[in-house]
């Protein structure tokens, strides 16, 4: 059986991107996080965090904990950026090596914005499909090369790459060398997917897992509304588990059955949120996954 080791991300915090005075100061998103009682911890929003490998070590260690990853955002598939998006996968990359950490989690570019408007091309091209697998092999390639750092590719709503379908064609044509699969169960729910199918058909890829649930009456309501995934967000349609789907037991005997290790990040996106609910929240969520069998 694969062991299973629990942790937890800033996302689950509030926090979204490096600066912004809505979200929880990272010291008391560190010092929470140890009185929540997780072990494991995401980096989150590459410059949250302190990115000084030194000091960012320092805090980590010090409060007993350890890293497992850190996520990157990046549209491969777009011809002008994979120069800039190859710097952001090696920096992170760095520091996560750096710091202890194994892997590196590569979220898709979306087409919404924090409106939930559109802003980019719902679809891709034949082409431009083709840039972004074959750019994700040669920056998985790059990443486990240079620094130890497994890349792992993550769906995300209102992206290129979030159906089931989306994710069998991207798996399909990538090298299992470079690229395998964050499995975000929040999300390839959202999308309209079945994780436990997910991971029959795609076990040996499935390296990483994000876990968070979705509330289907909400869903309901952001696909009547045609809300964008921030909006879907702020109305709380990823929701405190067991509160939501997928159902979480079946779903952790599945993924105890793979050959592989694996980290389970909890995150529910929370954008904003006031600085005093995710604590709670993320202990509740904690003595949750324990019920289930899964432990730091």
């Amino acid at each position: 059986m694969s062991p299973i080791k629990l942790g937890t991300a800033p996302d689950s915090w509030g926090v979204w991107f490096p600066d912004d005075p809505q979200q929880v100061p990272w010291t008391r998103f560190l010092d929470e996080l140890v009185e929540a009682q997780y072990h494991w911890v995401e980096l989150g929003p590459h410059g949250y965090l302190p990115t000084d490998a030194e000091t960012l070590r320092g805090e980590v260690e010090s409060r007993g904990l350890e890293v497992s990853g850190a996520g990157v955002f990046g549209g491969l598939h777009n011809p002008t950026k994979y120069e800039a998006d190859l710097a952001d996968a090696r920096r992170v990359s760095d520091l996560v090596s750096q710091v202890g950490g194994r892997y590196l989690i590569y979220l898709p570019d979306g087409y919404t914005n924090l409106e939930g408007d559109i802003v980019g091309p719902t679809s891709l091209t034949n082409e431009e499909w083709s840039l972004l697998t074959s750019r994700m092999n040669t920056v998985g390639k790059i990443v486990l090369e240079e620094f130890g750092v497994h890349l792992v590719f993550h769906s995300h709503a209102d992206s290129h790459v979030g159906t089931e379908e989306e994710i069998a064609r991207l798996l399909n044509d990538t090298d299992d060398r470079y690229v395998n699969l964050c499995l975000d169960t929040g999300h390839v729910a959202y999308c309209g997917g079945d994780n436990l199918r997910v991971i029959e058909q795609w076990g040996p890829r499935v390296k990483y897992v994000h876990l968070k649930q979705v509330d289907p009456d909400i869903l309901r309501e952001v696909r009547e509304e045609k809300l964008g995934f921030a909006p879907a967000v702020r109305r709380g349609v990823m929701c405190e588990p067991p509160r939501g789907i997928p159902d979480m037991p079946p779903l952790v005997a599945a993924l105890e059955q793979l050959e592989s290790p694996l980290f389970a990040i909890v995150e529910q996106d929370m954008y904003p949120c006031p600085m005093d609910a995710p604590l709670p929240i993320a202990t509740r969520t904690r003595q949750y996954f324990n019920s289930c069998g899964v432990f730091s």
